[in-house]
């Protein structure tokens, strides 16, 4: 919302507060519009506070949304050395992911709506909402501790990757690699071109440049330092770039083992600080810091599964955000009296302004959810269809030998992090990362971002607009009034340019289209239009059951059975005692470890932190 004449505003909107006012307060919608270039000048001094709204909004939102890409659904799992094709791990992030139901389009507004109600009429009982101040202090400091951490490392590992890129291009045109092992750079002299899922090499020739002494990425690669000094840069790079192990262990609670890098744990401790500090001083940049990583993480962990869903919900908070803003005093209300991190908050020498959170958490999962959609295309149109022969069988003899096609996507190379190397090798808005040497995860960060573009082109306009409406009315305004329709028209408007409305309906997130590879039925353009059983597995797997079935049956009746003999049952006598021997030995060599345990001793608490070797 937007708001006019308040110091603390609402966690749902956006406003500005001590405006100037303008002589004509009654006018017409139209007549305002006229005045509106009166109005800007008269309050031009807001426009770099709400510059600085949008480019923050715009800012987290695309930062955020490049954070929370994972592998598509038409990209296979990255393959490791010696893995068996389809025995590939499934991701487990996906797991941390909320996806957003078309349920949550009515449930997500009524929450809210009792949320803040109960807010409002808490601040009425109390009278002074001091202490209800104090306890969502505290509440949002620890709520606040993972998000603020992953912002904080997100933020070093960006850093990192611009002053310890892996690839940069040099003034001769050639790409080099910095090397972390040999601490050098190379470049290749062969042009051939590789597969994104190829790995560089092994008979590639690596011509090494003995200058390039540093770490450092272009004409800093040669600076004159001392071997001293060239040491220390290098173990600096490889205590930032390389994994971390960290192990706990509690005795009967479990034992654990993480790999992270060193900005993971640096981010920890720095929210930590920020978190203290907070709540001593009562920072506003500091409560901006934590409004900025609950965005973050927000736009990371929620997910609207499907465009439909992720309009409807947008369309719900839409209306309820226009009702609680114009037709109530429970938004306004609440937001001048709580003083938490729900809200962005800048000020100047004589004017202030605000965002709420939801007006870029909300919006936000949607523009990940497009970037997300470029992705899978990016993949879904390297799906290859290989020929392969299907054999039908009956009794065991070949009667027929089919020749059909299987629909295999590609391998997932993952793209994150890329941002440094991007920098320094594609000075040229992209266009050199596609030259033959680059390597498959600068390749595979180059994807086209069509729905991006669109969904934040439409965040920005909107956003110019809400700015707009709040100059000419001098009123809370709902921010979602003009967003939702901005991002959502937007993307879906691109879409019917383009005429793929169909897969914008098919796509999902809820793992329905993550499938193994396909035998397909394919028409004269190469289409898919069915999907072939292989009926062969089909019976072999229903031989399978049929025969584990009798396995179970024939294991209860011997297991039924009694000996019918003498004979029988001194055999079974000889297989007891035989038994108890073997049990007795193992009891015997088990007692002995357990004294070999007893003497070495056991961890009852054990907390580390290893830092990788040595390069």
């Amino acid at each position: 919302m937007a708001s006019n004449n308040s110091t603390l505003l609402a966690a749902s909107g956006i406003s500005a507060t001590n405006m100037t006012e303008s002589p004509v307060a009654n006018l017409t919608f139209t007549e305002k519009l006229a005045d509106l270039p009166a109005i800007l000048w008269e309050n031009r001094d807001l426009f770099v506070l709400e510059f600085r709204i949008i480019f923050t909004a715009m800012a987290c939102i695309f930062i955020g949304s490049h954070a929370a890409l994972r592998r598509p659904p038409s990209a296979n799992p990255p393959r490791k050395k010696g893995e068996k094709e389809g025995n590939r791990r499934r991701d487990e992030e996906d797991n941390l992911v909320h996806g957003l139901q078309t349920s949550d389009a009515i449930l997500l507004p009524i929450l809210a709506g009792i949320v803040l109600v109960s807010l409002y009429y808490l601040i009425k009982w109390l009278e002074d909402p001091d202490i209800l101040n104090k306890i969502l202090k505290v509440y949002f400091s620890g709520m606040s501790l993972a998000s603020v951490s992953k912002l904080m490392a997100d933020a070093l590992h960006f850093v990192t990757g611009f002053i310890f890129p892996t690839v940069w291009i040099g003034g001769d045109g050639k790409l080099y690699h910095v090397d972390g092992v040999k601490r050098g750079h190379w470049h290749s002299n062969t042009a051939k071109p590789k597969s994104e899922s190829e790995s560089e090499s092994d008979d590639q020739v690596q011509v090494w440049n003995d200058k390039k002494k540093t770490p450092f990425p272009s004409r800093w690669s040669e600076l004159g330092l001392s071997e001293k000094w060239n040491t220390f840069f290098w173990e600096v790079r490889h205590l930032l770039v390389e994994q971390w192990t960290v192990r706990l262990a509690i005795h009967g609670v479990g034992n654990e083992t993480f790999k992270v890098r060193f900005n993971d744990i640096f981010g920890i401790v720095l929210a930590v600080g920020m978190n203290v500090l907070y709540y001593t001083t009562e920072s506003t940049f500091l409560s901006n810091v934590m409004g900025y990583g609950f965005s973050y993480a927000g736009i990371i962990l929620m997910s609207p599964t499907t465009f439909a869903t992720g309009t409807a919900v947008l369309f719900g908070l839409f209306f309820y955000d226009i009702y609680m803003v114009f037709y109530t005093p429970y938004m306004v209300t609440v937001a001048t009296k709580l003083d938490v991190p729900i809200k962005l908050v800048f000020e100047g020498p004589t004017k202030s302004s605000m965002l709420g959170l939801g007006d870029i958490v909300l919006p936000g999962i949607f523009v990940g959810l497009c970037l997300r959609f470029d992705h899978y295309l990016y993949y879904h149109r390297q799906r290859r269809l290989v020929p392969v022969e299907l054999q039908t069988r009956a009794d065991d003899a070949v009667t027929a030998t089919t020749t059909q096609r299987m629909l295999v996507k590609p391998d997932f190379v993952p793209c994150q992090g890329q941002w440094g190397d991007r920098f320094w090798s594609a000075p040229l808005l992209g266009a050199r990362m596609w030259r033959p040497d680059a390597t498959p995860a600068l390749k595979a960060s180059a994807f086209p971002k069509t729905y991006f573009t669109a969904a934040l082109v439409g965040y920005l306009l909107a956003m110019v607009a809400t700015l707009a409406m709040l100059l000419v009315f001098r009123h809370a305004q709902p921010a979602l009034l003009y967003l939702v329709p901005g991002v959502v028209a937007s993307v879906w408007a691109t879409g019917l340019a383009r005429g793929e409305l169909k897969e914008m309906w098919a796509y999902t997130e809820d793992g329905a289209l993550d499938t193994a590879d396909r035998i397909v039925e394919v028409d004269g353009d190469g289409n898919v239009v069915d999907v072939v059983k292989d009926e062969e597995k089909e019976k072999e797997m229903e031989k399978g059951g049929d025969k584990s079935g009798e396995n179970q049956e024939t294991q209860a009746q011997s297991r039924s059975e009694t000996p019918a003999d003498g004979k029988a049952s001194g055999e079974s006598k000889e297989n007891k005692e035989t038994a108890n021997e073997e049990k007795g030995v193992e009891t015997k060599l088990k007692a002995e470890d357990g004294k070999k345990m007893k003497a070495k001793g056991y961890p009852v608490f054990l907390f580390s932190i290893e830092a990788p070797a040595s390069a």
